[in-house]
């Protein structure tokens, strides 16, 4: 039977809903759905460790990192386990999410239920940008928007 979660994305005017899918513990987990008011072009999409936002998306912590890896491409071995790559918003400023990893999960001891998405201001260098903060978060730029993963129907 599939897990299924939802991620209410809330920022000063970004906004949007996250649905994330598993058909069962070994297969990817599929995230779909749509974010808003958003500057045009790249913005850095994580899964961060706390699904806290007490004092706004900036309690969330860090990237979901259990490995202790370095920051890299969704496509990368060596990446934290919440990275997500980048998010592309149009002209309008809408981003059109549809995303298959096979890092996260949504059972398990590696699971993201509980835990954070955070959209950033600016593109994701996927570590590879050569500044002091691509190799821990991408040099992604501040916190826009964020929401805490919980299950659903």
């Amino acid at each position: 039977m599939a897990t299924k979660a939802v991620c209410i994305l809330k920022g000063d005017i970004p906004g949007g809903v996250i649905h994330l899918e598993q058909k069962d513990a070994n297969s990817p987990v599929t995230l779909t759905g749509q974010i808003t008011g958003l500057k045009p072009g790249l913005h850095g999409f994580h899964v961060h460790e706390f699904g806290d936002n007490t004092n706004g998306c900036m309690s969330t912590g860090a990237h979901f990192n259990p490995h202790t890896k370095e920051h890299g491409a969704p496509e990368d071995d060596n990446r934290h386990v919440g990275d997500l790559g980048n998010v592309t918003a149009d002209a309008n400023g809408v981003a059109n999410v549809n995303i298959t990893d096979c890092k996260i999960s949504l059972t398990g001891p590696m699971s993201i239920i509980g835990r954070a998405v955070v959209v950033h201001a600016d593109p994701d260098d996927l570590g590879k940008g050569g500044h002091e903060l691509s190799k821990t978060t991408g040099n992604a730029g501040g916190r826009q928007a964020c929401g805490v993963i919980g299950l659903t129907k």
